[in-house]
């Protein structure tokens, strides 16, 4: 598949659309038509792959209260499976490792077309949790069992940001397996920049060839999906939330927020020979959001270079 030539050549240059299967406790009929839904959506996008979320509570990392309630969502791996076996291009599947037992992970990965999926193994929200499976050992299993599955890690420019160490994170997933690498939603470019080039010229530093770097960006129609991506840990510059909080259309404003600063990010990418994708989602499930997500991932679509 391209998406998969495009990362181990580290090429960049390529196009995600992410969804967040159904609730846990949808019907398979109702999972199913949901499922039709986004395949139609995304047949006139086409893009180079599909990524289905792991989603788990996060509550021990954000002690305030959650803007949208916390509903367990399907497992990714079974709605793929059940509901997207018509699907033709690759999708990256998250694993939240912690919630599963090294069995079921075994299992799973032994089960593994890896001309199709992809993976990106997410730890624990918080040092305090408790955990079935570590990320470093579900890290050893992929190695063990299968091999050629290409693995990605989570970049969190934020933590970049306070921390200065992110990049040294993210050698270290390297080391790991890790093929690429996907950003949380940047609305922040300056914290994104900052890990980039410190990446960048940390890895000249060691003779090693940068990854990809895929970044995910997401509209907001509302004040309330602003809220819950700062409580998932976004952090949004007060001149953005001021300019969407009074803006006559938010929901318009917040894209071309987000699709100037993909361009910008595009830019300096290729500036410092970095490869780089691109992740759309919809934070929200409401479908002026889903349409304006896809209106998004389209324009970045027609400015990747091909």
């Amino acid at each position: 598949m391209d998406l998969q030539r495009r990362i181990t050549e580290r090429e960049g240059e390529f196009l995600l659309f992410a969804v967040t299967p159904p609730r846990g406790t949808t019907s398979p009929d109702k999972a199913q038509e949901i499922a039709d839904v986004t395949m139609s959506r995304l047949e006139a996008l086409r893009p180079d792959g599909l990524v289905l979320y792991d989603i788990e509570d996060e509550s021990d990392r954000n002690a305030e209260e959650r803007p949208f309630p916390f509903l367990p969502t399907m497992n990714p791996a079974d709605y793929l499976t059940r509901h997207l076996a018509e699907w033709a291009r690759p999708v990256v599947v998250y694993r939240a490792v912690g919630k599963y037992e090294e069995e079921d992970l075994r299992s799973w990965l032994s089960d593994q077309e890896t001309d199709r999926t992809l993976s990106v193994f997410v730890g624990a929200s918080s040092r305090d949790k408790p955990v079935a499976t570590s990320l470093s050992r579900a890290q050893s299993l992929r190695a063990e069992i299968t091999p050629d599955l290409l693995l990605g890690g989570v970049a969190i420019p934020e933590r970049h940001a306070r921390s200065e160490r992110e990049h040294l994170r993210l050698l270290a997933k390297q080391t790991a397996g890790c093929t690429f690498f996907v950003t949380q939603v940047v609305y922040d470019i300056n914290a994104a920049k900052d890990l980039v080039s410190d990446y960048r010229y940390e890895c000249a530093a060691r003779g090693i060839d940068p990854v990809p770097i895929v970044f995910t960006f997401s509209v907001c129609g509302s004040m309330k999906t602003l809220e819950f991506l700062k409580w998932l840990g976004v952090d949004v510059p007060r001149w953005i939330q001021n300019e969407l909080e009074h803006a006559d259309d938010t929901l318009q404003t917040s894209l071309e927020h987000a699709l100037a600063t993909a361009l910008e990010l595009m830019a300096f990418c290729r500036r410092l020979g970095v490869p780089f994708g691109l992740n759309v989602e919809s934070v929200s499930n409401r479908r002026a959001e889903i349409e304006a997500s896809v209106d998004l991932a389209s324009r970045l679509r027609a400015e990747l270079h091909r």
